[in-house]
């Protein structure tokens, strides 16, 4: 019999004192408070839900099949991800190697459903899915209700909407992520927290450049409006120079900022990304453009990829907020396990994203190696 271990969530919570030591500002009361209670309720649900697998877990996973479709394998985050769950299921929950099937999406939706129509009709017992474009999820889960599967959605939150009709109408299906909100608004208290509080210049505003993920996707959505709402809240007057999608890529960021930097020079103050593979290319913009990360420009990322996090230890980037794989995808597995056990599974599960500075970005690097 193997049991569930919580080691990331216990360490992680180590990290949680740390990154709370700097979040004193009156900036998140407003924009924070009512999504950290939302996340503190579903986390406490998670981890009754994981104690709840862990009494039945004596029940045998080795002849449970565990389909899994990542929206495409070339993305940094999710590459973190789908190993430490591949390793979960494996080593900790006593599931067969040969029986979680890891598929990718290539980040095209078509190839994504076939993919899904193929694990049902293998008849797989619950399925993980990081969806191509979280607005397929009511198709999907209609798909996976009339076959009986159960899903967790991972990553790419479905809408409010379709999670309560999970909820309604007694779907087994469930979400496990964290609030994006909470990132907006951590990536926007990192600026709050410089010595000018972005104002480089010293003209009274803070101009700005923006680089979205995919539009579409709530947790762009998100970290895009609660970034800038943190330093309105706080009384900050902001000037938007640009906000341009880069799809969560590098290469396309890069690209994005030389323009930027290119176009609009010294007046950008701050650089904010969506994810860290974004940041990371735009420090590359940054730097070619001999302009230097915390003297004359901020840049702050989400993700809390190792480079990422190396670069806020080097000064060379403002910040970046981890976001937590390590606890997602054992929380995710955690759920799947439930599912196939019988167990009732709530239909949200968060768990909570970290503010990585210099001053615990050496923690934060320790725990990701």
């Amino acid at each position: 019999m193997r049991l569930l271990k919580r080691a990331a969530a216990i360490g992680i919570a180590s990290l949680m004192v740390l990154s709370m030591a700097a979040c004193g500002s009156g900036a998140k009361e407003t924009t924070a408070a009512a999504t950290e209670a939302t996340t503190a309720e579903s986390k406490s649900t998670a981890e009754s839900t994981a104690e709840a697998v862990k009494e039945a877990v004596g029940g045998d996973m080795s002849d449970k099949k565990v389909g899994i479709s990542i929206y495409k394998f070339d993305d940094n985050f999710m590459t973190l991800y789908r190993t430490e769950l591949q390793r979960y299921l494996v080593d900790e929950l006593g599931f067969k190697k040969e029986n979680v099937v890891v598929q990718d999406g290539k980040n095209d939706q078509a190839e994504q459903t076939n993919q899904i129509q193929n694990f049902i009709t293998q008849k797989y017992d619950v399925l993980i899915l990081n969806l191509v474009q979280s607005s397929s999820a009511p198709e999907v889960t209609e798909m996976c209700k009339e076959a009986g599967i159960p899903v967790v959605y991972i990553n790419r939150e479905p809408t409010v909407e379709e999670e309560q009709r999970w909820k309604d109408e007694s779907i087994k299906a469930t979400y496990v992520g964290c609030d994006a909100r909470q990132s907006g608004t951590y990536q926007g208290e990192q600026i709050l927290e410089t010595s000018n509080k972005g104002d480089i210049n010293g003209d009274g505003v803070v101009s700005y450049i923006m680089v979205q993920g995919d539009p579409e996707n709530v947790d762009a959505q998100y970290r895009t409006e609660f970034s800038i709402k943190a330093l309105t809240d706080a009384g900050v007057e902001v000037k938007e120079l640009l906000k341009q999608r880069g799809d969560w890529d590098q290469a396309k960021a890069q690209q994005i900022v030389q323009d930027a930097l290119t176009q609009y020079g010294d007046q950008i103050e701050v650089v904010f990304c969506n994810n860290d593979a974004m940041a990371l290319g735009a420090l590359q913009s940054i730097e070619a453009a001999g302009r230097k990360v915390n003297e004359d420009i901020y840049l702050v990322g989400v993700d809390a990829l190792t480079e990422a996090v190396q670069n806020v230890l080097d000064g060379k980037m403002t910040g970046t907020v981890f976001n937590d794989h390590l606890s997602q995808a054992q929380s995710a597995a955690d759920m799947a396990a439930a599912f196939v056990l019988g167990e009732d599974v709530e239909n949200v599960n968060m768990v909570d994203y970290v503010k990585v500075t210099k001053d615990n970005a050496q923690e934060v690097l320790d725990k990701l190696k």
